[in-house]
C-alpha cells in the first residue's frame, strides 16, 4: 500500500538517497524545503520561525526527519555549537508541533549515537544512560523535541558512522587510502560504530512499517570495530598499504572539538533492531567496504 511519506534534510547524504529508496519501493515522499518550492513534490518549511505549509502536507503518513547541521562541517566555535544545538532544537520541536497537528502515523526523528558520550570498551545499548560531553547534551534536547508530538508513534533513530563512498567519512578517508596515504587515527583502538548506508534505509522503512516499534532506535551493524580495524579493512578492500598513522595531537590540532568524535570510543549495538527482527545485509565491516570501494 503506498504512503505519503515528508522527508526533512532531503538534499542530505542521507535525506537524498531515502527519497529515491522511499519512491522505488511505491511510496510517495514530499520533500520540505527552507526556500520557495519550485516542483509539486516539495513544501516550504522555516525551522527557525516555526512555519510548516501544512496545506501542502495534507495525507501525509509518516515524517522522516533528518535536518540539522552537521557536526563535522565546521570547527567547533562557540557560535557553531550553538548552531549545532540550535538547528536540531527549533527544528525538531517544529516538525513535532507538524506531526502531532497532522496526526500522522509515525514521526521517524534523527538523533546519534552521540547519546551515550563516551564508552570505552564497555558495549552499549538503548536502556543504556547519556553520556556527559557536549554532543550528548544535544541529543538529549534532540530527542526531547520530538516528543512534544503526543499520540503520535514517535521514534528517535540514534545513528552511527554511516558508510558511504560518495560522502561523509568514508567519502573523506577515501582519497588518501587510494594513495596509500591512510592509517589508523590516534591508537586506533577507539570503537567505531558504522552502518552501510544500504542498511540504514532498510532500517528506517523497516521501523516505518513495524508500528509497535518506538523510542530510541541504535542505528548500527550488530559488529562494530576498532579504528584500527576498521582502516585496516579500508586498506585491504582498496588493495593499499594504510602505513601513515594520524597522530591525537595532530587530528585535534586539525579538527578542533570535532575530534573527540574521531578519537572517542563508542561500542553501541542495535538490539531493538535486531530484537524486532530486521537482519542486515551487510553485518560485517570486511565485506561492507569491499562492496562499497568495488
Amino acid at each position: 500500500m503506498s504512503r505519503i511519506i515528508a522527508v526533512t534534510g532531503a538534499s542530505g547524504l542521507i535525506g537524498s538517497a531515502l527519497v529515491g529508496h522511499l519512491r522505488a519501493k511505491g511510496d510517495t515522499v514530499i520533500k520540505l524545503v527552507r526556500r520557495e518550492p519550485r516542483a509539486k513534490d516539495e513544501a516550504f518549511w522555516n525551522p527557525m520561525d516555526g512555519k510548516v505549509d501544512l496545506a501542502a502536507l495534507e495525507g501525509v503518513t509518516s515524517i522522516v526527519h533528518l535536518a540539522g547541521a552537521g557536526v563535522g562541517d565546521k570547527r567547533w566555535s562557540a557560535a557553531y555549537k550553538g548552531e549545532i544545538l540550535n538547528s536540531r532544537l527549533y527544528g525538531t520541536t517544529t516538525i513535532a508541533h507538524a506531526a502531532e497537528e497532522l496526526k500522522v502515523s509515525s514521526l521517524i526523528s534523527s538523533s546519534a549515537i552521540g547519546w551515550y558520550g563516551e564508552t570505552g570498551n564497555r558495549a552499549v545499548t538503548e536502556n543504556d544512560r547519556g553520556g556527559d560531553d557536549f554532543l550528548a547534551a544535544v541529543c538529549r534536547e534532540w530527542e526531547a523535541a520530538a516528543d512534544v508530538a503526543t499520540g503520535v508513534r514517535t521514534i528517535k533513530i540514534r545513528t552511527g558512522l554511516v558508510l558511504e563512498p560518495t560522502g561523509g567519512a568514508l567519502g573523506r578517508m577515501l582519497p588518501l587510502f587510494r594513495f596509500g596515504l591512510g592509517g589508523k587515527l590516534g591508537s586506533g583502538k577507539q570503537w567505531w560504530s558504522w552502518i552501510t548506508l544500504h542498511d540504514h534505509l532498510r532500517a528506517i522503512q523497516f521501523i516505518m512499517d513495524k508500528e509497535h516499534l518506538s523510542g530510541p532506535i541504535n542505528l548500527t551493524s550488530p559488529n562494530p570495530v576498532t579504528n584500527q580495524e576498521f582502516t585496516s579493512a579500508l586498506a585491504r578492500a582498496l588493495r593499499r598499504p594504510a602505513l601513515f598513522p594520524a597522530p591525537a595531537i595532530a587530528l585535534k590540532l586539525a579538527l578542533g572539538g570535532f575530534s573527540t568524535e574521531i578519537l572517542g570510543s563508542k561500542k553501541v549495538m542495535p538490539n531493538v533492531l535486531q530484537e524486532a527482527g530486521f537482519h542486515f545485509d551487510y553485518p560485517h565491516i570486511g565485506p561492507a567496504l569491499e562492496a562499497l570501494t568495488d
